[in-house]
């Protein structure tokens, strides 16, 4: 993938969260999925998940939360949508900085997603900067089925989690208190999301947390630029660094992520 997506088989609508407007791209039909971008925005990888979520017979929802939407990744403009995001106030890029405000927003993306499809819940799949993201959605009791994929924030600190004190309170009972499970996946050596990251989510969430490690070596080796030479790491496991061959270890990923979500959300799944 080399050239921009245009995004045609999407209808692009504006969705509004107590007064905040953002543009959701949406296909499908089913159950709700949020699909939510990763860094430098919705790329043509995130797209092709999104898709592949929709096919599996989900109302795929993706909110343009940074970047260019269906911009391919390069270099000089993902270097510049990450300084913009580090430094915006819906997001805490850094150690100290607690919860992410943009979350607020997801959630209630995410309670108006579940009116509109039904079914049991919502499910949520965060991606790099938004990988923890997915997790805190889950205090809207609407998400039942969050999937946290190679989660770098905060940047500076590689044992960190993106969660203030009492939301990660908050979110251990909810996912006690309804029986809810986290599936996430890193690569080994990913210097974004370190096994201390790992180690802290199940130090949180216990059984709860299902953290899957892929070997580094299972990574595309020509990911598009940004993730090539900003990145520099094993890093995206079902989206830039995802190997499209069948039986290959992130196309398993790819599969668990969809049979996770058939678990939860259609009924007889």
């Amino acid at each position: 993938m080399s050239d921009d997506d245009p995004i045609t088989d999407f209808t692009r609508r504006s969705v509004a969260v107590e007064g905040v407007e953002k543009t959701v791209y949406v296909a499908g039909a089913g159950p709700a999925v949020v699909v939510l971008p990763e860094m430098p925005g919705i790329s043509p990888d995130v797209l092709r998940l999104a898709r592949w979520v929709r096919d599996a017979g989900f109302t795929v929802h993706v909110p343009s939360l940074f970047g260019t939407d269906g911009a391919f990744p390069t270099v000089e403009g993902g270097r510049e949508v990450v300084r913009r995001a580090c430094v915006s106030a819906e997001f805490r890029a850094f150690a100290g900085g607690g919860t992410s405000p943009v979350t607020v927003w997801l959630r209630g993306l995410a309670r108006q997603a579940h009116t509109a499809c039904g079914g049991p819940g919502v499910g949520a799949i965060g991606l790099c900067f938004t990988g923890n993201f997915a997790l805190t959605m889950a205090l809207e009791p609407a998400v039942i089925a969050p999937v946290v994929n190679h989660p770098s924030l905060p940047l500076d600190d590689p044992g960190g989690l993106e969660l203030d004190a009492a939301d990660a309170r908050a979110v251990r009972d909810r996912l006690d208190r309804d029986g809810l499970t986290v599936l996430a996946f890193r690569f080994e050596g990913d210097r974004w999301c370190t096994g201390q990251r790992f180690a802290a989510y199940r130090a949180l969430l216990g059984d709860a947390f299902d953290g899957r490690v892929l070997p580094a070596a299972a990574a595309n080796p020509a990911p598009p630029p940004f993730f090539a030479d900003l990145v520099g790491t094993p890093h995206s496991v079902v989206t830039a660094h995802l190997v499209d061959e069948a039986g290959h270890p992130t196309v398993q990923a790819r599969d668990e992520i969809l049979a996770f979500l058939t678990e939860r959300l259609c009924a007889g799944g």
